[in-house]
């Protein structure tokens, strides 16, 4: 299969170019040349089949054209050693878990993915590959620990100083060996605007082969789809879509997540309704409510891995519906919610159910609460463990309820190394040209 630019000025590459990449060479993304449909019987059965199996079904249909179907097997099932599960709220919410992987976040799926897809393509390769990825807090963490200790590929993680948690940071900046943490003195928009800037200079991609780990690779943001079509089959399974529409809420910072989802909706998946749980960086939100759509800075807020003021993905968004303000309004609704609501979210939630939400999924509880109706089911992802949070969240609930999983004990007792950076690209190339 092909892929295309979104900005349509650059001829189609394949797969294995659109990985290795990352970013099309007219600064647009790659989208595949067409989207395979399941056959509505496909659904019928679907509670039958694992996670795993249901994933490996998916990824044939992206990628079954240029993968052979062993390769492919071994990739999703080594990807998906962890479970994603439904878990019940209330008697229409239902919790999508995505925080059960290795670094608890939901990125552990496409990264983890991605780690294995890019090894498959670069088998006999003797250049070391450069993966440059920008993060806001779980993307860098999941992406340095899916590619740590991989041969030939060498990892560089840029995050704002002081924007994100200590137990985020932690993940990333404690691991040695091949992977390096840029601390650059600026926000997400200024480390994603270095990390496409690498891309795009000439000089560097002459002597350096750089991709990207970001949900701008094609490779990170499909295999999201995964996970959607489990949470359709875990609630069939469990009877809970019997005369009832599903409708999925997706907390929304760079709309990979997203994106991913309505690609699994153009599948076939039957969602009815998509909601695009936003904190107060409210740019698509307006466009939602507008149809104008003007990026801006970002903003800090609690729920710091939605903190973007200018989302990559939203151009797939545009591309896949032909930038119809139409259509997009009508598959996505938005909601927009503050610092004070995400608290008094997860405050509600605990108290209430006794279920636990981190600030992002509080988000997607939220945009369900003020959506659903009584012929709905709804489905929010809870993006990352909330101890993750836990400064945040145990202001909230109080302290010690907020358990800390020995997985991110152990990160905590590692030892901080980061490269201190500006928001200067002369000075970010600079330290890539001193790799070569």
């Amino acid at each position: 299969m092909k892929y295309y630019s979104t900005n349509k000025n650059t001829p189609e590459v394949s797969l294995k170019e659109a990985v290795i990449k990352g970013l099309a060479s007219d600064k647009g993304l790659f989208m595949p040349e067409r989207i395979e449909k399941f056959e509505p019987s496909f659904f019928e059965n679907i509670q039958n089949l694992s996670f795993q199996e249901i994933a490996f079904e998916v990824a044939k249909k992206f990628f079954g054209e240029d993968v052979d179907e062993t390769s492919l097997k071994k990739i999703v099932f080594d990807t998906l050693e962890f479970d994603c599960p439904v878990v019940k709220v209330t008697e229409n919410i239902w919790s999508l878990e995505l925080f059960h992987g290795p670094t608890l976040a939901f990125k552990d799926v496409g990264a983890r993915f991605m780690a294995r897809f890019l090894n498959y393509f670069l088998t006999g390769n003797d250049k070391q590959v450069h993966v440059l990825v920008a993060t806001s807090g779980d993307t860098g963490s999941a992406v340095a620990n899916g590619f740590l200790g991989v041969d030939g590929i060498h990892v560089h993680v840029l995050y704002p100083k002081g924007k994100v948690s200590k137990i985020q940071e932690s993940q990333f900046t404690t691991l040695g060996q091949n992977i390096t943490a840029l601390e650059v003195d600026g926000n997400f928009d200024d480390c994603q605007l270095l990390v496409k800037a690498a891309f795009l200079d000439e000089e560097l991609n002459k002597k350096l082969l750089l991709t990207s780990a970001n949900s701008i690779n094609v490779a990170r943001f499909l295999p999201q789809a995964f996970y959607y079509f489990n949470a359709y089959a875990r609630l069939k399974e469990n009877s809970m879509l019997d005369g009832k529409e599903l409708v999925v809420s997706v907390p929304s910072g760079n709309f990979g997540n997203l994106t991913a989802g309505l690609f699994a909706r153009e599948m076939g998946l039957p969602v009815t309704q998509f909601l695009a749980a936003n904190n107060e960086n409210d740019v698509v939100y307006e466009y939602l409510k507008t149809g104008k759509y003007t990026p801006r800075p970002s903003v800090e807020t609690i729920a710091n891995a939605m903190d973007v003021g200018t989302p990559s993905n939203f151009d797939r968004i545009l591309d896949l519906y032909n930038h119809s303000y139409k259509n997009i309004s009508s598959v996505i609704k938005g909601f927009r919610y503050s610092d004070e609501q995400i608290r008094e979210t997860i405050k509600n939630v605990f108290e209430k159910t006794g279920y636990l939400c981190d600030p992002h999924g509080a988000c997607g509880y939220m945009a369900l609460e003020e959506f659903l109706e009584s012929n709905h089911v709804g489905v929010f992802l809870e993006t990352a463990h909330p101890a993750k949070f836990t400064e945040t969240v145990e202001t909230v609930v109080g302290k010690g309820n907020v358990p800390l999983p020995q997985k991110l004990a152990e990160f905590m007792k590692g030892k901080k190394k980061v490269i201190a950076m500006s928001s200067d690209f002369n000075q970010f190339a600079n330290y890539l040209m001193g790799l070569y």
